[in-house]
């Protein structure tokens, strides 16, 4: 029995290779008449207040490595490895804006004069990265450690040339002291989820990715 091939099947067979040609060749779908597919809904990361410890004065050593301050290594805690992305709401990597985190030591303190002066000259406290073009950015720092009234948590802060994108601050998922915190509290469950990230042991360090999203 000879096969039949219908006319449905031979248009569906040209439109494809029709397609593929022009993908190839750099053409965009639409210019064939098919519908892009549409993005996935994004929400941009929640803002939290900047505290009152911000750097009055950068330290020398800001870069990426918050564990090493000039010449000093800082031994205590526990290193982690926070990793993720800058984008925007339609998913492009923003390259070229700088991510900043601050912290407290081990102890709780901040290098900050309103703090006294206390913290661990070893711990760099604040650090910067610049957004790679893919949209990655890292730090090399420690396990955030709590103190009075606070559950532990590091603050971010993003900004692209002289406008200030995002600040808001990073959660350890599962710490006992999360629930007790008045601003952890403050959030929704959908805000908790996005701030509130797990910190997974990996051949002797943490890892926390924490991925970011800007309006």
């Amino acid at each position: 029995m000879p096969l039949v091939i219908s006319p449905a099947s031979t248009r569906h067979e040209r439109t494809r290779r029709r397609l593929v040609a022009a993908l190839l060749a750099g053409a965009p779908a639409w210019c064939l008449g098919v519908s892009p597919q549409p993005a996935a809904n994004r929400r941009a990361t929640p803002a939290q207040t900047e505290g009152p410890f911000y750097p009055v004065v950068f330290p020398k050593d800001s870069d990426n490595d918050l564990l090493r301050n000039g010449a000093f290594s800082y031994p205590e805690g526990q290193a982690v490895w926070l990793e993720g992305t800058v984008s925007d709401l339609a998913g492009r990597p923003v390259a070229g804006a700088q991510v900043e985190i601050w912290q407290c030591d081990h102890a709780g303190h901040y290098h900050h004069p309103g703090d006294g002066g206390r913290a661990d000259n070893r711990f760099q406290g604040f650090g910067r990265f610049t957004v790679a073009p893919d949209g990655q950015y890292r730090f090399r720092t420690m396990r955030p450690a709590p103190y009075s009234g606070r559950t532990p948590h590091i603050h971010v802060k993003v900004r692209l040339g002289e406008r200030e994108l995002l600040t808001t601050q990073l959660y350890v998922d599962g710490d006992p002291g999360n629930p007790r915190d008045f601003l952890w509290r403050r959030l929704s469950a959908d805000e908790r989820a996005a701030l509130t990230v797990p910190f997974v042991p990996d051949n002797g360090v943490l890892r926390a990715r924490f991925s970011i999203v800007v309006a």
